[in-house]
């Protein structure tokens, strides 16, 4: 019997113990809802907010501590709102508007005030803020970013709106909330959960303990620290090549889909979006109308892939048989594909390209014709067009990515039904679509789509899909960001591929790009440029694009560079990629001609052409 006694003895506590806390936290509306009584004071406990390392382990994102000043409208005796407001740096009305905001919230409830006061304000107003009843001080952190770069990546934390309030109960005013990048993408990883405790109070409004001695009270639930896949060295880096330039740089580890780099230029300086001046600063970044530092054009930027994309026809055309390595097209400047429909080419007249040469000398011609070929394979061009999608798409395009970052576009790749919406009645056929052969036409791609083409190359033929976090804390990442993904081309066709985006660099487009003792492939791109200013529309200058990876055999970084209006592929982004994988590869740079070239660069004026004359800096 006494055997049996202590096991009884302990399930029974148990029992009780857990009907006890599901009555508390499911049942007892009463006492859960213990905010809406006034004779009960609610405080909360926040863990500090999750530190983020680079993939070296190098911090970039802290916190620092900043100060809330709270108010209590039933205890208010301001003795010298003047001195008040010089001391706050607010002006008369503004005291009296925050006053009426805390009594319209409740007169005997602590709201806040006045947010995010700096350590050094705070020394200040705490010297005479004894003389002000009513008024008391909240402890709280935020954000330091420690590096002056990667805004794009890492977002930015702000207090909840009304909206946010009332969409999630987690959330009360004058709490802080992921906005953007990794902060909104693991905003629940990075804030914890919040402890909290309840007090007592007596008639005066004055604590008299804890309410029914804590059994209500909560412990916070630590954050999660998160390891980024960047590498803070390369994208501060790849930064400076981009001043006075507008565009994107996005490097990849191929073997694990990991970012190395997102830089977006012209970028800005994450800490201008923390503490007071956030809103000012905010609007004045999203009204320069001309650079859009907050618009992030490696996520975002829709553009046509122009010649790079003549790799992807190139596979397709592989494995549709339409073509071997060995098959020659000839060009004779260009070729008429059906009446009217001509496309100019920058080949020699006479010249007869196989798959290798057309691809280093970029040859419109060949690309152009083994399009045509591949849709005219089937009965129909609707056919055609859907089995090329079918490819195009294997390859991450057309769709969004599904990286572990809020912001996107999805690109387009154009089917039969889009081309019915434009030519009823089947008034379409390949030629009419001949563009795509080329990267241009209807095409649209996101540079960190082409950025994914490149992995996908250099593997040939399959991606993980790419991802900013490497680790958080004790938690392994999502599966779907250590699964291959596989495209619709089989594996041997890419050596054939490959090796002429070897000849890109070694004797092609891109001989301005080789690095002593690394082997690197590549395919350059230009892309036309089109806007309307006025409602006209107008042609600028050509984009200038680059994908490829390095090394050669066993790549370690891929690389996607899009420059906007830089004229040709191999003026600006082949030369800045190679930059880049020298850096990554043998951290440090050797090639100090092509570096100051890149660095003193300017393509201000530019981006000044549509908008007329006037003073203009960017990146500064």
């Amino acid at each position: 019997m006494k055997n049996r006694l202590l096991p009884f003895l302990i399930i029974s506590s148990s029992i009780i113990f857990v009907f006890r806390l599901f009555w508390v936290q499911l049942i007892n509306v009463d006492d859960v809802k213990l905010s809406n009584k006034n004779s009960v004071e609610k405080v909360y406990n926040y863990p500090e907010r999750g530190y983020i390392y680079d993939r070296n382990k190098k911090l970039i994102v802290g916190n620092e501590p900043f100060y809330d000043l709270m108010i209590v409208p039933s205890k208010l005796k301001l003795v010298d709102t003047i001195e008040f407001c010089e001391i706050l740096k607010i002006d008369k009305q503004t005291l009296l508007d925050k006053i009426k905001k805390a009594k319209n919230y409740s007169r005997i409830k602590p709201s806040v005030f006045l947010a995010q006061i700096s350590k050094n304000d705070y020394a200040v107003i705490q010297e005479k803020l004894w003389k002000y009843d009513g008024f008391s001080v909240r402890k709280k952190s935020n954000r330091n970013y420690l590096l002056n770069s990667a805004s794009n990546i890492l977002g930015y934390i702000s207090e909840v709106n009304d909206y946010e309030i009332n969409d999630n109960s987690y959330y009360e005013s004058g709490e802080l909330i992921g906005r953007q990048g990794i902060e909104k993408s693991y905003e629940k990883q990075l804030r914890g959960v919040k402890g909290v405790s309840y007090f007592q109070k007596d008639n005066f409004n004055r604590i008299t303990g804890r309410y029914k001695e804590g059994v209500y009270d909560t412990l916070f639930k630590p954050s999660k620290n998160i390891d980024l896949t960047i590498d803070s060295e390369l994208q501060v880096y790849g930064d400076s090549l981009m001043i006075n330039k507008f565009g994107s740089i996005i490097a990849i580890e191929p073997e694990s889909g990991e970012i190395l780099s997102l830089i977006n230029a012209p970028n800005f300086d994450p800490n201008l979006l923390i503490g007071r001046n956030r809103s000012k600063n905010y609007i004045n970044l999203k009204n320069d109308t001309i650079g859009k530092p907050l618009f992030d054009r490696g996520l975002q930027g829709m553009y046509p892939p122009g010649s790079t994309f003549k790799l992807i026809n190139g596979l397709i055309a592989l494995e549709e048989n339409i073509i071997t390595e060995k098959t020659k097209i000839s060009c004779n400047e260009g070729h008429f594909y059906s009446k009217n429909r001509f496309m100019r080419c920058h080949c020699k007249p006479g010249t007869k390209n196989d798959l290798n040469t057309a691809i280093y000398n970029s040859c419109n011609t060949y690309f152009a014709t083994i399009y045509k070929n591949t849709l005219d394979k089937f009965s129909n061009s609707k056919e055609g067009i859907d089995n090329w999608k079918r490819h195009v798409t294997s390859f991450g395009l057309g769709d969004y990515l599904g990286y572990d970052h809020p912001l996107g576009r999805p690109g387009l790749i154009p089917d039969s039904k889009y081309y019915d919406r434009w030519y009823p009645n089947n008034r379409w056929r390949a030629a009419t679509t001949i563009s795509n052969g080329i990267g241009q036409g209807e095409i649209l791609t996101t540079p960190i789509q082409l950025g994914n083409i490149a992995a996908t190359i250099a593997n040939r033929g399959w991606y993980i899909t790419p991802h900013f976090v490497k680790k958080i804390s004790d938690d392994s990442i999502q599966i779907k960001f250590r699964e291959k993904k596989y495209s619709t081309i089989n594996s041997k066709h890419y050596e054939k591929i490959i090796g002429g985006m070897f000849d890109v660099i070694e004797k092609g487009t891109a001989q301005n790009s080789k690095i002593r003792d690394i082997e690197i492939v590549g395919k350059t791109g230009t892309a036309e440029n089109f806007t309307k200013i006025n409602g006209i529309r107008r042609q600028l200058t050509d984009h200038s694009i680059f994908i490829g990876f390095a090394p050669k055999d066993n790549p370690k970084i891929a690389i996607a560079v899009f420059i906007e209006n830089g004229y040709w592929g191999t003026r600006w982004a082949a030369p800045i990629a190679s930059l880049m994988m020298e850096k990554y590869l043998k951290k440090n740079i050797e090639r100090k001609y092509l570096e100051n070239y890149i660095l003193s660069g300017d393509l201000s004026k530019e981006y000044l052409k549509p908008y007329g004359n006037g003073n203009f800096t960017i990146n500064e």
